[in-house]
């Protein structure tokens, strides 16, 4: 049997002004290993349910646990330092190096500089950037795509159990996405991390997850492979995401 990795047990989140829940009553279990890619509109809920796993968010009703322990138990600067965060727009300090960018959270924990750098130039092979080429270089000197990887190798350096990723791709041109979510994808294999993936384009949830959290104005519509949404879509929103999907599908079809 798998570890579970994060379980959310009725789990809500509302804020002030808003019309409905910006998480209602979510439950649902993460195995420990899983890519799991959370897909939905704007307002629906995705990034508030990501961002309350690592405590930027406080639940104001049920419990998460990771790995068997509640966080609201943890303190939460330590909890976010045990957790890999990447977001869309990166968030590299401007001001320091590559390698230094990397090392932030293994400096504040006082890992050897030894450890470090060893750490760093793993990290950089990992995310596919040669480490003499590019750790003495600022971010101003890369590209997006060079700077999402950036992010990735940061986000890994202490070898966290569970990473977060907030729409890291959203952007990137269509071709450095592309070439990102393979790269992903080879690195969680040979990494067997948990992997909770924030989305809203349907083609890369469907890619890159396992299983597929659907979203809609705070609810989980539908939480499954991607092959049971598509046959087995649960309500008229799921199924309405998938006929959007092959829409696109039949639209490079009739102009092939």
């Amino acid at each position: 049997m798998p570890k579970t990795a994060i379980k959310f047990q009725a789990v809500s989140k509302h804020f002030a002004d808003a019309s409905y829940p910006a998480v209602d009553n979510v439950t649902l279990t993460i195995n420990e290993g899983e890519f799991i890619t959370v897909l939905g509109s704007s307002g629906s809920g995705k990034t508030t349910l990501l961002k309350m796993v690592n405590r930027l968010y406080d639940c104001d009703g049920g419990k998460i646990e990771l790995f068997d322990e509640d966080i609201a138990t943890v303190d939460a600067v330590a909890l976010r330092r045990r957790i890999g965060y990447v977001v869309q727009h990166i968030g590299l300090f401007p001001h320091m190096t590559v390698a230094e960018n990397i090392a932030t959270v293994p400096k504040l924990l006082n890992w050897s500089k030894e450890a470090i750098v060893a750490r760093v130039d793993e990290l950089l092979t990992t995310v596919g950037l040669d480490p003499e080429e590019f750790k003495s270089r600022h971010p101003k000197q890369l590209s997006g795509g060079q700077q999402q990887r950036v992010g990735l190798a940061r986000a890994l350096a202490v070898n966290p159990k569970i990473m977060l990723l907030d729409e890291p791709f959203g952007a990137l041109d269509a071709i450095t996405r592309l070439n990102l979510q393979n790269e992903l994808l080879k690195i969680h294999g040979g990494l067997k991390k948990t992997f909770l993936f924030v989305t809203h384009d349907i083609n890369e949830a469907f890619k890159l997850g396992n299983r597929v959290i659907i979203m809609n104005e705070g609810n989980v519509c539908q939480f499954d492979t991607p092959k049971n949404i598509m046959n087995m879509p649960a309500n008229a929103f799921v199924k309405e995401l998938i006929d959007a999907a092959r829409g696109q599908e039949s639209f490079w079809g009739e102009r092939a």
